[in-house]
């Protein structure tokens, strides 16, 4: 697996935009999801954990799936996360995993992801019935937010209508969308949302 973020996960958390990402969407998802702390949970696309410090606290278990090797080192090397994260570097794409979870968490991971129809598909099948998807996107933009010659970007964002209606094909039932942060980049507003969702049980 080609590892599209070697070069930028040396300072990756100390950029303002994850920042903001990992502020906005962290608070996001403890409002919106009722935790437990008997919950085994994935995090898809985990990154450097900015999103696991948030879930983590709050859950028995935390396995943070990404392609990245670079990203998971990040990740793995801060202490706070290292008792209750569970690293795993496998794209879920082409080898699921063999386990279900109580639930799916998500930051800016789905536009990395060339095949949303199927994505969603995957997802279902690595939530345990009664459990639930919690997602956070860009809002659909221009394309500015990316540089134009960056690699492995395949959506300028989603459309919410659009993306429910995938989440439903895939089996989850009553998606509901919230705006969890709003990036400023170069004078620019870019919205994103946090949608959660059932696998029914």
């Amino acid at each position: 697996m080609e590892d599209l973020f070697k070069d930028k996960a040396p300072d990756w958390d100390a950029h303002p935009i994850p920042k903001a990402i990992s502020a906005g969407v962290g608070a996001a998802l403890l409002r919106a999801v009722q935790w437990s702390p008997n919950m085994e949970i994935l995090d898809f696309g985990a990154g450097t954990g900015l999103i696991a410090a948030h879930v983590a606290p709050m859950v028995k278990r935390l396995w943070a799936v990404d392609v990245s090797a670079s990203m998971l080192e990040k990740l793995k090397a801060k202490a706070e996360l290292a008792d209750r994260v569970e690293t795993v570097r496998q794209d879920i794409m082409t080898k699921p995993l063999t386990r279900t979870f109580d639930g799916i968490v998500s930051a800016m991971a789905m536009h990395h992801v060339q095949d949303s129809k199927q994505l969603f598909e995957r997802f279902y099948e690595h939530v345990a019935p009664g459990g639930f998807v919690a997602l956070a996107d860009l809002d659909q933009e221009d394309g500015s937010f990316h540089p134009a010659d960056i690699e492995g970007v395949y959506h300028k964002g989603f459309e919410r209508e659009a993306l429910a209606e995938l989440m439903t094909q895939a089996g989850f039932v009553n998606p509901v969308f919230e705006t969890a942060v709003t990036l400023e980049k170069e004078g620019r507003e870019y919205p994103v949302f946090l949608v959660t969702a059932r696998k029914p049980a």
